[in-house]
């Protein structure tokens, strides 16, 4: 369920900020929607482009859309920016991510 970003651009008058406490928690600001999450993995879109949580036992704490802020809590392994071609799967087979 990946967005286009295209149409998430109008929104851009929020701020965006990351704000991290000792990689159990992180607060995201500019959030627009999670596409996708697990205990391992969350996808989000925010005002400057996807962003992925990798981590352990994540968790949502807090979401509030109308305000785009996003608290996610867990061991947090990695943090991740990327732009629509590779959220939505391109260069993301089998082949690729054994050669990463």
């Amino acid at each position: 369920m990946i967005r286009d970003l295209d149409d998430k651009k109008t929104t851009r008058g929020r701020s965006h900020s990351i704000l991290m406490e000792n990689r159990q928690k992180v607060s995201i600001t500019g959030v627009q929607d999670v596409d996708s999450f697990d205990e391992a993995t969350v996808l989000l879109v925010t005002d400057m482009g996807y962003i992925t949580l990798h981590g352990v036992d994540l968790h949502i704490s807090k979401l509030n859309l109308e305000e785009g802020q996003l608290i996610v809590e867990g061991e947090i392994i990695a943090l991740q920016y990327s732009d629509a071609d590779y959220a939505s799967g391109k260069g993301s087979g089998l082949l690729s991510r054994i050669f990463r």
